[in-house]
């Protein structure tokens, strides 16, 4: 049951935060909530110890933080700060965090180009009223960042501790 509840909720909540962003261009501080308070009840339960579980609400304090000074300058939106840093809290300061940072930031960079050739593409135009693609397709909308904070999350969902521990190699 504790390994189906990890291997469910985590991808769950990074599929469900990246659909989200797409179609209403906000992620449901439920979400970054639900991945908190799963990992505080799912963590002790795999024998991690307490040093390590400390260190993995750190890893979420320190993104928290430095993702909260990027949405106060706006170049990040509030969403995803909460999601990055409660994703965070899974990976733990160490590899895990560090690939997951380095994959949001390739995937953001390929679903961003990806978008703006979009917007300025033929297609666009018959896209403006999909439920799926609109806000994909309006040139004065953002960009859904969670997207590519949710294939980050499940790329680098495999090398966390939790999954790790369900796998059987930590």
């Amino acid at each position: 049951m504790l390994s189906a509840a990890i291997f469910v909720i985590f991808p769950f909540c990074m599929v469900y935060a990246a659909v989200s962003d797409m179609v209403t261009m906000t992620i449901a501080n439920r979400v970054s909530i639900l991945l908190v308070v799963t990992f505080a009840a799912l963590a002790p339960l795999t024998g991690m110890d307490w040093q390590t579980y400390g260190m993995h609400f750190a890893a979420g304090g320190l993104v928290l933080a430095v993702t909260f000074g990027l949405f106060a300058i706006g170049a990040m939106g509030g969403g995803d700060a909460k999601l990055l840093a409660a994703t965070s809290v899974w990976m733990g300061l160490g590899l895990p965090l560090a690939q997951y940072v380095v994959w949001s930031g390739m995937v953001g960079g390929l679903l961003t180009i990806g978008i703006l050739a979009f917007r300025y593409s033929p297609f666009a135009i018959y896209a403006s009223n999909n439920l799926f693609l609109r806000h994909l397709a309006d040139s004065k909308a953002g960009i859904p960042y969670g997207i590519a904070l949710g294939i980050a999350g499940l790329l680098a969902f495999p090398n966390s501790a939790l999954a790790l521990w369900v796998l059987g190699t930590r």
